[in-house]
């Protein structure tokens, strides 16, 4: 199964995006660049505007002002990007019903939806449990299975939203293990956590927000070892940012 999609919507860029709801600012003057290369980690206090930048990223929120683009263009359809809600909606089919919807959707040819949904499936450590109703899984199984229907997409990018939050450890580190997997293929990652330590596990690059705003950004190791603002240096102390 090929989970190496053409780079057709990277690199997305950022270039002084504001996103404003009402009179309230959610994004201020972002300006950023997500490639290829290892996955790019979006951390920050709740209501720092993680779960905004990845939906503009995807397309599905427009800029107040400035503008994204992805792979050059600006208004691309997101034809290789594929997101993951922290709380992903099932419809009312089988686990492996989801997969072949997704599949559907995603163009793939009929005769070839059984054989993809299985190996998905394989790959998201959901096989045997293609016959289970998506509603009856547990917590930790749906979300895989959500990662399922979005690889369907053969993404070159993919969106993640705090896809651990509300798990317990076991079914955090298969979600994480999916995340190396899928990275290892060639899918350029870009997930939000409130998790410091799932972003030292798992980062490449690190992006810190704050108030809407990117305070800094950078190889993880380095913004780890050696934080460049103080903003950085209160948030990975674990102090409260106000």
């Amino acid at each position: 199964m090929s989970m190496r999609a053409p780079a057709s919507d990277l690199p997305v860029m950022f270039l002084e995006v504001g996103i404003l709801a009402g009179e309230v600012t959610i994004l201020d003057n972002v300006s950023l660049t997500l490639d290829g290369g290892p996955p790019t980690f979006l951390i920050g206090p709740n209501g720092s505007g993680k779960t905004t930048l990845l939906r503009a990223a995807m397309g599905l929120i427009p800029t107040s002002r400035g503008r994204i683009s992805w792979g050059g263009r600006e208004a691309a359809q997101p034809t290789r990007r594929a997101i993951v809600f922290q709380r992903p909606a099932m419809l009312r089919r089988s686990a492996t019903g989801n997969v072949r919807y997704a599949l559907a959707a995603a163009g793939v040819p009929r005769a070839a939806r059984t054989e993809r949904a299985t190996e998905l499936l394989a790959l998201v450590g959901l096989d045997g449990l293609g016959h289970r109703p998506a509603r009856r899984l547990s917590g930790g199984e749906q979300q895989r299975l959500a990662l399922a229907r979005a690889l369907a997409r053969d993404p070159a990018v993919l969106f993640l939203d705090e896809p651990t939050a509300s798990l317990d450890p076991a079914a955090t580190k298969a979600i994480e293990d999916i995340v190396r997997s899928v990275a290892a293929r060639g899918v350029k990652v870009v997930m939000a956590t409130h998790d410091l330590g799932e972003a030292k596990r798992l980062a490449g690059e690190i992006v810190l927000l704050h108030r809407g705003r990117v305070i800094e950004s950078g190889p993880a190791d380095a913004f780890f070892a050696a934080p460049k603002t103080d903003t950085a240096k209160q948030f990975i102390a674990g102090e409260l940012l106000v």
